[in-house]
């Protein structure tokens, strides 16, 4: 990647060329023929500064151009002798293909308080670290996050959605599943998540899957989760990279178990599709795999 990564980085085609969108704090835009033919990096520019550092982790793209963008929003917190934060999640608009973005508001953030009293190293809660699609049949558009917050069952890889025809009203317009159904507030609602945490974020050993990235399929006719794995410790270590798949977002029970594609690795893993048209949300048989800014593998999915 051109710039320097710190978060899923979500791309998409406009006229022919490639963007993408790189963040670190602050998110950077750059384009090209290709995810190998990127150009120079510029800074994106925002209307409102009021949701800083904030880091660009999804888009969706409509047909008549307006493009729309998803960020991870760190709140500090102000604890005495902790110097932790909380994410929560915003939308964006733009209406020149990401050179500038309108902020439409935070529409997603965690239940309950926020804790000082987390060994965590970096979080005290919170809602962040995720990724979002649109379902095939184009209805919504599906949030998968990394949930810091609560008690360790509520823990783990969550998921959200929003309609279609929310898209330039989202605040208070996004849902959260929760004991079976998309009706808890995206705003401070509880979650039941997809994959629970094992041990809580504020304890001393954080063991819990995170920071999902998801893209659909063409060859597999599959949905494909990439997530980290962190175990066990309160400074974050990798202990791996799993894989899940599929074929229904409207019923989260039916991602499959988590797979381990590596031991190790680096914090966000994302499949990039190489082929026309593809993206960080849509690849076939063979695409790229990033690790952070890097990708040093191609990856083979099979049936």
């Amino acid at each position: 990647m051109p710039g320097v990564v710190d978060s899923n980085s979500p791309s998409h085609w406009a006229d022919g060329t490639l963007v993408v969108f790189n963040s670190d704090g602050l998110p950077i835009r750059s384009e090209g023929t290709s995810i190998e033919d990127l150009g120079r990096t510029r800074a994106v520019r925002l209307y409102s500064y009021e949701n800083v550092p904030l880091w660009i982790e999804a888009t969706h793209r409509k047909a008549d151009g307006t493009l729309y963008a998803w960020y991870h929003h760190e709140v500090f917190l102000h604890c005495e002798d902790n110097p932790v934060s909380a994410p929560e999640i915003g939308a964006l608009r733009s209406d020149d293909n990401g050179i500038t973005f309108h902020d439409l508001g935070i529409i997603l953030s965690a239940a309950g308080e926020m804790n000082c009293e987390t060994k965590n190293r970096y979080f005290g809660g919170g809602n962040g670290d995720f990724s979002a699609i649109a379902d095939q049949s184009g209805e919504f558009i599906y949030f998968l996050y990394s949930n810091y917050s609560g008690d360790v069952t509520a823990q783990g890889v969550a998921t959200a959605r929003l309609r279609m025809e929310d898209l330039d009203d989202p605040a208070g317009m996004v849902f959260k599943y929760f004991d079976g159904r998309w009706e808890e507030p995206g705003l401070g609602g509880r979650e039941s998540p997809i994959f629970r945490a094992s041990s809580s974020w504020a304890s001393e050993s954080a063991d819990s899957l995170w920071g999902p990235s998801i893209h659909w399929n063409t060859y597999l006719k599959k949905y494909v989760m990439v997530m980290n794995y962190t175990c066990c410790s309160t400074d974050w270590p990798q202990a791996g990279i799993y894989l899940s798949y599929s074929s229904d977002l409207s019923r989260p029970e039916m991602w499959q178990q988590p797979v381990l594609l590596m031991s190790g690795g680096g914090w966000y893993p994302m499949v990039m599709g190489i082929g026309e048209g593809e993206t960080d949300k849509l690849a076939g048989k063979t695409a790229r795999f990033f690790m952070g800014s890097d990708s040093d593998w191609l990856i083979e999915f099979e049936p």
